[in-house]
């Protein structure tokens, strides 16, 4: 599913990174920067199983302007706050259920998770380009 919420987001513009992970360690399922700079983050849900074992999303939250679930087609909606995004989302598509608030970042936090996001970014890049290379950015 992280894979069509990548796209989804690639679509609507955004530069997008998955497996991110952030200053406090925690690792985002897709973030997302827009041509704004607005910062996006999606937590990919594949079950209730998996939304229930998850009591680190909110550590998220001060690191991105929305936040999303992506959950799967019949997914029960009603265990999702209310006050974040919702993707349904599977391998290929995302589609936004409810759209996520905007929540306001510092200048120096989105300076700071922005210059993570573009190191991060150049890291996997050069990986490609010489699989020798192992630091993250």
């Amino acid at each position: 599913m992280a894979r069509g919420v990548a796209r989804a987001l690639a679509a609507r513009g955004f530069a997008v990174l998955t497996e991110f992970i952030l200053a406090n360690g925690r690792r985002a399922d897709v973030f997302g920067i827009g041509r704004d700079g607005g910062l996006v983050i999606v937590e990919v849900k594949s079950s209730v199983a998996d939304y229930r074992a998850d009591e680190k999303w909110p550590d998220y939250l001060e690191y991105c302007e929305q936040f999303f679930f992506a959950v799967p087609e019949g997914f029960p909606e009603e265990l999702l706050p209310v006050d974040v995004g919702l993707l349904i989302a599977d391998d290929f598509d995302a589609v936004p259920r409810r759209e996520a608030p905007v929540m306001e970042l510092s200048a120096a936090r989105r300076r700071a998770v922005t210059l993570r996001f573009a190191r991060a970014a150049a890291a996997r890049l050069h990986r490609v380009v010489d699989p020798g290379v192992a630091s993250e950015g």
